[in-house]
Protein backbone atom coordinates (compact mmCIF):
# COMPACT_ATOMS: atom_id res chain seq x y z
CA UNK A 1 0.00 0.00 0.00
CA UNK A 2 2.64 2.25 0.92
CA UNK A 3 4.69 1.76 -2.45
CA UNK A 4 1.64 2.50 -4.68
CA UNK A 5 0.48 5.68 -2.62
CA UNK A 6 4.25 6.90 -3.10
CA UNK A 7 3.93 6.15 -6.61
CA UNK A 8 0.54 7.46 -6.95
CA UNK A 9 1.24 10.59 -5.65
CA UNK A 10 4.59 10.60 -7.63
CA UNK A 11 2.82 10.30 -10.95
CA UNK A 12 -0.03 12.44 -10.33
CA UNK A 13 2.76 15.37 -9.69
CA UNK A 14 4.32 14.90 -13.22
CA UNK A 15 0.75 14.91 -14.92
CA UNK A 16 0.02 17.71 -13.77
CA UNK A 17 3.20 19.56 -13.76
CA UNK A 18 2.96 18.97 -17.61
CA UNK A 19 0.01 20.62 -17.44
CA UNK A 20 0.93 23.84 -15.84
CA UNK A 21 4.14 24.17 -17.56
CA UNK A 22 3.03 25.29 -21.12
CA UNK A 23 1.32 23.76 -24.53
CA UNK A 24 4.54 22.20 -26.09
CA UNK A 25 5.43 20.70 -22.74
CA UNK A 26 1.47 19.56 -22.14
CA UNK A 27 1.26 18.31 -26.00
CA UNK A 28 5.51 16.37 -25.50
CA UNK A 29 4.82 14.68 -22.26
CA UNK A 30 0.63 13.20 -23.36
CA UNK A 31 2.67 11.88 -27.38
CA UNK A 32 5.08 10.05 -25.00
CA UNK A 33 2.46 8.73 -22.35
CA UNK A 34 0.13 7.60 -25.65
CA UNK A 35 2.72 6.25 -27.10
CA UNK A 36 3.60 4.47 -23.54
CA UNK A 37 0.14 3.05 -23.44
CA UNK A 38 0.06 1.91 -26.91
CA UNK A 39 3.27 -0.23 -26.40
CA UNK A 40 1.78 -1.61 -23.63
CA UNK A 41 -1.75 -2.45 -26.08
CA UNK A 42 0.69 -3.71 -28.61
CA UNK A 43 2.80 -6.26 -26.36
CA UNK A 44 -0.55 -7.52 -24.41
CA UNK A 45 -2.05 -7.95 -27.91
CA UNK A 46 1.02 -10.59 -28.86
CA UNK A 47 0.75 -14.07 -28.95
CA UNK A 48 0.92 -17.10 -30.85
CA UNK A 49 -2.10 -16.13 -32.97
CA UNK A 50 -1.05 -12.51 -33.76
CA UNK A 51 1.36 -10.15 -34.08
CA UNK A 52 0.79 -6.71 -34.76
CA UNK A 53 3.69 -4.13 -36.68
CA UNK A 54 4.45 -2.33 -33.28
CA UNK A 55 7.11 -0.21 -34.75
CA UNK A 56 4.45 1.15 -37.77
CA UNK A 57 1.69 1.16 -35.42
CA UNK A 58 3.46 3.52 -33.20
CA UNK A 59 5.00 5.38 -35.94
CA UNK A 60 1.64 5.75 -37.74
CA UNK A 61 0.60 6.83 -33.96
CA UNK A 62 2.84 9.33 -33.15
CA UNK A 63 2.12 11.06 -36.42
CA UNK A 64 -1.42 11.22 -36.21
CA UNK A 65 -1.08 12.52 -32.21
CA UNK A 66 1.75 14.96 -33.46
CA UNK A 67 0.44 16.09 -36.34
CA UNK A 68 -3.07 17.58 -34.39
CA UNK A 69 -0.52 18.86 -32.07
CA UNK A 70 1.00 20.34 -34.64
CA UNK A 71 -2.55 22.18 -35.55
CA UNK A 72 -3.00 23.17 -32.55
CA UNK A 73 0.39 24.91 -31.53
CA UNK A 74 1.45 26.11 -34.97
CA UNK A 75 -1.83 26.61 -36.45
CA UNK A 76 -0.67 23.98 -39.21
CA UNK A 77 -3.68 22.97 -41.45
CA UNK A 78 -4.97 19.69 -40.51
CA UNK A 79 -6.01 18.42 -44.03
CA UNK A 80 -2.03 18.02 -44.52
CA UNK A 81 -1.85 15.03 -42.00
CA UNK A 82 -3.45 13.16 -44.86
CA UNK A 83 -0.04 13.18 -45.72
CA UNK A 84 0.48 10.92 -43.12
CA UNK A 85 -1.64 8.00 -45.09
CA UNK A 86 1.60 6.43 -46.93
CA UNK A 87 2.75 5.09 -42.79
CA UNK A 88 -0.55 3.42 -42.78
CA UNK A 89 -0.50 1.58 -46.30
CA UNK A 90 2.53 0.46 -45.35
CA UNK A 91 0.97 -1.32 -42.54
CA UNK A 92 -0.45 -3.62 -45.25
CA UNK A 93 2.17 -3.93 -47.28
CA UNK A 94 5.01 -4.69 -44.58
CA UNK A 95 2.12 -8.24 -44.48
CA UNK A 96 3.09 -9.14 -47.92
CA UNK A 97 6.73 -10.24 -46.51
CA UNK A 98 5.79 -11.88 -43.16
CA UNK A 99 4.42 -15.76 -43.27
CA UNK A 100 1.62 -15.61 -41.07
CA UNK A 101 -1.36 -17.48 -42.19
CA UNK A 102 -4.11 -14.69 -41.10
CA UNK A 103 -1.97 -11.22 -41.67
CA UNK A 104 -4.93 -9.37 -41.99
CA UNK A 105 -5.50 -10.09 -38.35
CA UNK A 106 -2.08 -8.57 -37.73
CA UNK A 107 -3.21 -5.58 -39.40
CA UNK A 108 -6.33 -5.25 -38.34
CA UNK A 109 -4.69 -5.28 -34.28
CA UNK A 110 -2.33 -2.41 -35.06
CA UNK A 111 -4.72 -0.29 -36.40
CA UNK A 112 -7.44 -1.20 -33.40
CA UNK A 113 -4.51 -0.05 -31.19
CA UNK A 114 -4.41 3.58 -32.63
CA UNK A 115 -8.43 3.75 -32.70
CA UNK A 116 -8.91 2.58 -29.01
CA UNK A 117 -5.45 3.80 -27.16
CA UNK A 118 -4.39 7.07 -28.96
CA UNK A 119 -7.58 8.88 -30.55
CA UNK A 120 -9.01 9.20 -27.18
CA UNK A 121 -5.77 10.67 -25.61
CA UNK A 122 -5.83 13.41 -29.05
CA UNK A 123 -9.53 14.19 -27.85
CA UNK A 124 -8.06 14.75 -24.45
CA UNK A 125 -5.53 17.01 -25.83
CA UNK A 126 -8.33 18.79 -27.58
CA UNK A 127 -10.09 19.49 -24.70
CA UNK A 128 -6.53 22.60 -24.10
CA UNK A 129 -7.77 23.91 -27.27
CA UNK A 130 -11.78 23.98 -27.34
CA UNK A 131 -12.15 27.52 -27.31
CA UNK A 132 -8.99 28.00 -29.79
CA UNK A 133 -5.82 29.02 -26.97
CA UNK A 134 -4.67 26.89 -24.86
CA UNK A 135 -6.21 26.88 -21.33
CA UNK A 136 -5.36 23.29 -18.96
CA UNK A 137 -7.98 24.12 -16.52
CA UNK A 138 -10.56 21.48 -18.74
CA UNK A 139 -8.12 18.65 -18.72
CA UNK A 140 -6.96 19.11 -15.33
CA UNK A 141 -10.48 19.25 -14.10
CA UNK A 142 -11.02 16.10 -16.16
CA UNK A 143 -8.00 14.19 -14.71
CA UNK A 144 -8.95 15.66 -10.82
CA UNK A 145 -12.51 13.90 -11.60
CA UNK A 146 -11.18 10.88 -13.26
CA UNK A 147 -8.46 10.39 -10.06
CA UNK A 148 -11.50 11.10 -7.39
CA UNK A 149 -13.78 8.71 -9.00
CA UNK A 150 -11.25 6.06 -8.98
CA UNK A 151 -10.37 6.65 -5.44
CA UNK A 152 -14.08 6.92 -4.19
CA UNK A 153 -15.30 3.82 -6.09
CA UNK A 154 -11.78 1.89 -4.53
CA UNK A 155 -12.22 3.03 -0.87
CA UNK A 156 -16.20 2.63 -0.93
CA UNK A 157 -15.84 -0.21 -2.67
CA UNK A 158 -13.03 -1.75 -0.60
CA UNK A 159 -14.67 -1.20 2.73
CA UNK A 160 -18.55 -1.76 1.61
CA UNK A 161 -19.03 -3.53 -1.62
CA UNK A 162 -20.95 -6.40 -1.60
CA UNK A 163 -23.25 -6.47 -4.66
CA UNK A 164 -21.04 -6.86 -8.07
CA UNK A 165 -21.16 -4.90 -10.82
CA UNK A 166 -19.83 -7.24 -13.40
CA UNK A 167 -18.27 -10.17 -11.93
CA UNK A 168 -17.49 -11.64 -15.27
CA UNK A 169 -14.89 -9.09 -16.50
CA UNK A 170 -13.52 -7.57 -13.18
CA UNK A 171 -14.58 -9.39 -10.04
CA UNK A 172 -13.57 -6.49 -7.25
CA UNK A 173 -15.80 -4.09 -9.15
CA UNK A 174 -19.28 -3.30 -7.18
CA UNK A 175 -22.17 -0.83 -7.55
CA UNK A 176 -21.46 0.32 -4.04
CA UNK A 177 -17.56 1.05 -5.70
CA UNK A 178 -19.67 2.65 -8.77
CA UNK A 179 -21.88 5.07 -6.32
CA UNK A 180 -18.72 5.93 -4.28
CA UNK A 181 -16.79 7.23 -7.33
CA UNK A 182 -20.06 9.37 -8.84
CA UNK A 183 -20.35 10.86 -5.28
CA UNK A 184 -16.53 11.52 -5.02
CA UNK A 185 -16.53 12.38 -8.27
CA UNK A 186 -19.37 15.42 -7.98
CA UNK A 187 -17.79 16.73 -5.14
CA UNK A 188 -14.19 17.60 -7.13
CA UNK A 189 -16.61 18.75 -9.17
CA UNK A 190 -18.45 21.59 -7.22
CA UNK A 191 -15.16 22.32 -5.49
CA UNK A 192 -13.32 22.71 -9.33
CA UNK A 193 -16.65 25.24 -10.46
CA UNK A 194 -15.88 27.48 -8.31
CA UNK A 195 -12.07 27.39 -9.57
CA UNK A 196 -12.64 26.96 -12.86
CA UNK A 197 -15.42 29.33 -13.97
CA UNK A 198 -15.82 28.25 -17.60
CA UNK A 199 -18.38 25.59 -17.12
CA UNK A 200 -21.21 26.10 -14.54
CA UNK A 201 -21.33 24.09 -11.73
CA UNK A 202 -24.44 22.10 -13.74
CA UNK A 203 -21.61 21.74 -16.33
CA UNK A 204 -19.23 20.29 -14.50
CA UNK A 205 -21.46 18.16 -12.25
CA UNK A 206 -22.60 16.77 -15.98
CA UNK A 207 -18.65 16.46 -17.13
CA UNK A 208 -18.55 14.63 -13.34
CA UNK A 209 -20.99 12.06 -14.26
CA UNK A 210 -19.86 11.43 -18.20
CA UNK A 211 -16.68 10.40 -16.37
CA UNK A 212 -17.96 8.14 -13.46
CA UNK A 213 -19.74 6.35 -16.14
CA UNK A 214 -17.56 6.31 -19.16
CA UNK A 215 -14.40 5.67 -16.78
CA UNK A 216 -16.13 2.96 -15.40
CA UNK A 217 -17.19 1.33 -18.76
CA UNK A 218 -13.21 2.13 -19.88
CA UNK A 219 -11.50 0.34 -17.46
CA UNK A 220 -14.08 -2.68 -17.48
CA UNK A 221 -13.23 -3.06 -21.17
CA UNK A 222 -9.25 -3.23 -20.22
CA UNK A 223 -10.13 -5.36 -17.32
CA UNK A 224 -11.82 -7.85 -20.47
CA UNK A 225 -8.97 -7.33 -22.95
CA UNK A 226 -6.47 -7.83 -19.72
CA UNK A 227 -8.72 -11.28 -19.07
CA UNK A 228 -8.94 -12.11 -22.55
CA UNK A 229 -5.27 -12.84 -22.49
CA UNK A 230 -4.54 -14.00 -19.03
CA UNK A 231 -2.20 -11.09 -17.34
CA UNK A 232 -2.60 -9.08 -14.14
CA UNK A 233 -1.62 -5.98 -15.36
CA UNK A 234 -0.47 -4.09 -18.18
CA UNK A 235 3.03 -3.34 -17.36
CA UNK A 236 4.99 -2.89 -14.47
CA UNK A 237 6.37 0.49 -14.65
CA UNK A 238 4.58 2.11 -12.00
CA UNK A 239 4.95 -0.10 -8.96
CA UNK A 240 2.30 -1.14 -7.47
CA UNK A 241 -0.20 0.30 -9.90
CA UNK A 242 0.74 -1.85 -13.03
CA UNK A 243 1.24 0.15 -16.24
CA UNK A 244 0.19 3.23 -18.00
CA UNK A 245 -2.80 1.28 -19.06
CA UNK A 246 -3.90 0.67 -16.15
CA UNK A 247 -3.85 4.02 -15.07
CA UNK A 248 -5.34 5.59 -18.40
CA UNK A 249 -7.98 2.97 -19.06
CA UNK A 250 -10.97 5.31 -18.18
CA UNK A 251 -9.36 7.83 -20.17
CA UNK A 252 -10.28 5.97 -23.11
CA UNK A 253 -13.94 6.14 -22.95
CA UNK A 254 -14.58 9.36 -20.84
CA UNK A 255 -12.20 11.53 -22.74
CA UNK A 256 -14.37 11.71 -27.05
CA UNK A 257 -17.56 11.38 -24.51
CA UNK A 258 -16.32 14.42 -22.55
CA UNK A 259 -15.13 16.39 -25.24
CA UNK A 260 -18.55 15.92 -27.00
CA UNK A 261 -20.18 17.09 -24.01
CA UNK A 262 -18.08 20.25 -24.38
CA UNK A 263 -18.48 20.92 -27.51
CA UNK A 264 -22.14 20.11 -28.40
CA UNK A 265 -23.31 21.67 -25.04
CA UNK A 266 -20.90 24.17 -23.26
CA UNK A 267 -18.62 25.43 -26.13
CA UNK A 268 -21.28 25.18 -29.16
Amino acid sequence: MKVRAVTGVFFVVIVLASMLSGRVVFALFFLMLSMGCLHEFYRLLTDSYARPNRTLGLLFGSFTFGWYAACSLFGFALHYGLLGVPLAMFVFIAELYGKKEKPFLDIAYTFLGVIYVVVPFIFFFAMAFITGEYNYHLPLGFMLILWSNDTGAYLIGKHFGRNKLFERVSPQKTWEGLIGGIMLALLASGILASFFTELHTWQWASVALIIAIFGTLGDLVESQLKRSHHVKDSGTILPGHGGLLDRFDGLLLAAPAVFVFLKLVCFE
